[in-house]
């Protein structure tokens, strides 16, 4: 059975944090030895990102917070609220982030209505609260209480993944199932100023944003697809458990990011692709770089140039990566979902063409995680129906054709 993502959305935050005005706050704080500083210079200057978003907008220099919890403009110091008070905030903010990606999942699914949606996922690894933001989703799009919930917490950068892949487990077990994912990541809610390389890293990179998506394996009229959920694997790296990891302290959730990362995805990331690759026989002992799009979880600079070197693929192919990372910096599980949605935004034809494929284009995608986790997955993006097709359901069988012969 074939299964379709009908919809993909991106939302995030209204502030914006401009990367160099956030390394000299982090810079100018009191206690960094000699080390740090040298080390927030070259982590943020080296991040290869020009801005992000938070939800925290008194992280701002411009903010004039009457009580400021996170950061104090009149002494320029970065405070320590509490794990509590953290995660009260992503209560409150995230659910503003959940509801406002899924609201644009459905308006962009205009053949769908919320009572047709029979599955929800929500995924987060940044905060808790319950009743969760499953159960405000359903409350803010009026979907039917008996809808089905599931939440994916505290797996990490690759949990987008997961959330797919279940999505279209409940589509194959049931043609007439309409899933709604929904990613949404508060990252900058537990930066902090510290001497810790790790911690310097994750405040150089990690940021605020959420993602939705609409998956279905039944047709809606005047709602063609926008890609095939093809297959995804797990891969689980021989080394690496201490090397990327996802922590609860008392001042916030604590990110291990060792600097060995980049390099041990060097090592194993051919060997990560091969059980997805093995299972679509066209794509067997095909040069990496003739995939028409790569869609990479940008968790640094740096694990992208490893990817794209080992894979040996073209510049362009890394362009989606590359610029998700610069305009938005890492949003954990939702950011690869911005990768995706780059790609499905480019035009027809970007990238080498397979021979045959009449339209469609492959897409190799995966993310990284603690453990270290490999989670990787096909798609394949379909063409748009021609603008004079009278007929949706027939423009989406033709764009079907070449999925299944490819598949």
């Amino acid at each position: 059975m074939t299964v379709y993502l009908r919809s993909l959305e991106t939302a995030v935050p209204p502030t914006v944090l401009i990367q160099s005005e956030a390394r000299d706050v982090f810079a100018a704080q009191p206690g960094l030895s000699r080390l740090g500083s040298r080390l927030i210079s070259t982590c943020f200057d080296s991040a290869a990102i020009d801005t992000r978003y938070t939800a925290v907008s008194e992280l701002t220099t411009g903010s004039r917070a009457e009580n400021p919890q996170f950061f104090d403009p009149g002494t320029g110091q970065l405070l320590s609220p509490s794990t509590k008070v953290r995660n009260d905030i992503f209560a409150v903010e995230a659910t503003k982030l959940f509801i406002e990606a899924a609201e644009k999942a459905v308006a962009a699914s205009p053949g769908i209505d919320p009572g047709d949606i029979t599955h929800l996922v929500t995924v987060s690894c940044t905060g808790f609260f319950n009743p969760g933001p499953d159960y405000k989703i359903v409350r803010a799009l009026g979907l039917n209480p008996s809808v089905q919930r599931y939440h994916l917490g505290f797996m990490g950068c690759y949990a987008a993944f997961p959330a797919l892949r279940a999505a279209k487990s409940f589509c194959d077990a049931d043609p007439e199932a309409v899933v709604m994912v929904v990613c949404a990541e508060l990252c900058s809610l537990h930066v902090r100023t510290s001497n810790d390389p790790d911690t310097i890293m994750g405040s150089a990179l990690f940021a605020d944003g959420a993602a939705a998506a609409i998956i279905s394996a039944r047709d809606f009229p005047g709602q063609p697809a926008l890609m095939t959920l093809d297959h995804f694997e797990t891969v689980l790296t021989p080394v690496g458990e201490e090397a990327m990891a996802w922590n609860i302290g008392d001042e916030g959730f604590e990110m291990v990011l060792g600097t060995y990362v980049p390099h041990i995805i060097d090592d194993h990331v051919v060997g990560a692709l091969e059980p997805l690759l093995s299972r679509d026989d066209s794509l067997a002992g095909l040069p990496y770089r003739d995939i028409q799009h790569w869609a990479i979880h940008p968790g640094g600079r740096s694990i992208l140039d490893k990817v794209q070197t080992r894979l040996d693929l073209s510049d362009d192919q890394l362009v989606p990566a590359r610029e998700t990372l610069r305009n938005y910096g890492n949003m954990s599980s939702a950011t690869v979902l911005f990768v995706i949605r780059h790609i499905l935004d480019l035009p027809a034809g970007t990238g080498p063409a397979a021979a045959g494929d009449a339209g469609a284009e492959r897409i190799c995608s995966m993310a990284f995680g603690p453990g270290l986790t490999v989670e990787t997955a096909l798609f394949t993006r379909l063409p748009a129906p021609p603008a004079d097709q009278p007929d949706p359901d027939a423009a989406l069988a033709a764009a079907l054709r070449p999925a299944s012969a490819l598949a």
